[in-house]
């Protein structure tokens, strides 16, 4: 029976569902505040006029977008905001953070990943990081598409891009069309999983001949997605062959972090592998500057008190974003 595998690692934590050796989902937390879940104190900074809608003021300074405010509740009043929605990474800025009122007697943090996924209908079991499932069912193969946005299937492929405005989805493939289009229907709903893509996703499919054509697609990608237990609102394939989905977004996608923050991610893939050396001496990190930017003081600090021993860094600029590499050096 699949289960989720849960990896608490150094500034990340992550859970794959796996099945045997296949890994049908995955998610990421690299533990930000103000994640879906948490309640926060804050003030009504102002009312969209005529509108439920506006925003509130955290005590450091920072804003949340919120809805379903009560008509009597005046600029100031303190307030309690469960949020909904956390602050979305964007090129060069940032979405802000939503959220609603809180029925809730005190702030509280966001539930741990862990907890988030007892709801779903597998079992948890939280693992430590001498634990190889995750390898064994191909984590870092699921990295490099999340890096790279390139999902293979049987004759074909799908190139996945994070925009502002949505996910899309384009499927490449030699004709004929239609087969294609069929099986790129189950690639979609694999990496919908695996990648963790929600909010609002376009598909782009091969024109299709005729209406019967698009009709199955549509019947196979509906399929497949129910298989998946995917949950939200669908459109018809248009004579263009594209496809819109829209799901609630509660976190930021795996092509998401590596598409707005590729640094950190490529960080915390480096921080992952260096637990894992097993070799004796020094453990250095090699990585372009920019990564090892992101690997904080208190990340190194952990690393060595996980590793028991000590921890240098190597920037070396020549390297690609997702290239660095630990290794252990004996003095």
């Amino acid at each position: 029976m699949a289960e989720w595998r849960v990896e608490a690692g150094i500034g990340e934590t992550r859970a794959a569902l796996i099945d045997g050796d296949t890994i049908l989902a995955a998610r990421l937390c690299w533990h930000e505040p103000l994640r879906t879940g948490a309640v926060v104190a804050a003030r009504l900074d102002h009312r969209q006029p005529g509108t439920a809608h506006g925003a509130a003021r955290l005590d450091d300074g920072g804003v949340v977008l919120i809805d379903q405010i009560p008509p009597a509740l005046t600029h100031g009043a303190p307030i309690l905001v469960r949020i909904t929605r956390p602050a979305l990474a964007e090129t060069g800025r940032f979405k802000l953070p939503r959220g609603r009122l809180a029925d809730a007697p005190a702030p509280q943090p966001a539930p741990a990943l862990a907890d988030t996924l007892t709801m779903t209908s597998y079992p948890v079991r939280l693992v430590g990081p001498l634990d190889r499932q995750l390898d064994h069912a191909g984590w870092a193969d699921l990295v490099e598409t999340a890096a790279s946005g390139t999902h293979p299937f049987p004759g074909g492929s799908l190139t996945i891009t994070a925009t502002p405005a949505m996910t899309l989805i384009d499927v490449d493939g030699a004709p004929p069309l239609a087969p294609l289009a069929l099986r790129a229907a189950q690639a979609v709903a694999d990496a919908l999983a695996r990648l963790d893509l929600t909010g609002s996703i376009g598909i782009d499919f091969p024109g299709m001949a005729n209406r019967a054509e698009r009709q199955a697609v549509d019947s196979a990608l509906e399929a497949a997605l129910a298989a998946r237990g995917w949950q939200g609102d669908r459109t018809a394939m248009n004579g263009f062959g594209f496809v819109q989905l829209i799901s609630r977004l509660e976190r930021p996608s795996l092509i998401a972090r590596w598409t707005f923050d590729a640094p950190r991610a490529a960080a915390m893939v480096l921080l992952r592998a260096a637990e894992r050396i097993a070799e004796p001496g020094v453990l250095t990190l090699n990585a372009h500057p920019a990564v090892l930017a992101r690997i904080t003081p208190a990340h190194e600090a952990e690393l060595a008190r996980r590793s028991g021993r000590t921890v240098q860094r190597r920037p070396d600029d020549r390297l690609a974003i997702h290239a660095g590499f630990a290794q252990a050096i004996v003095p």
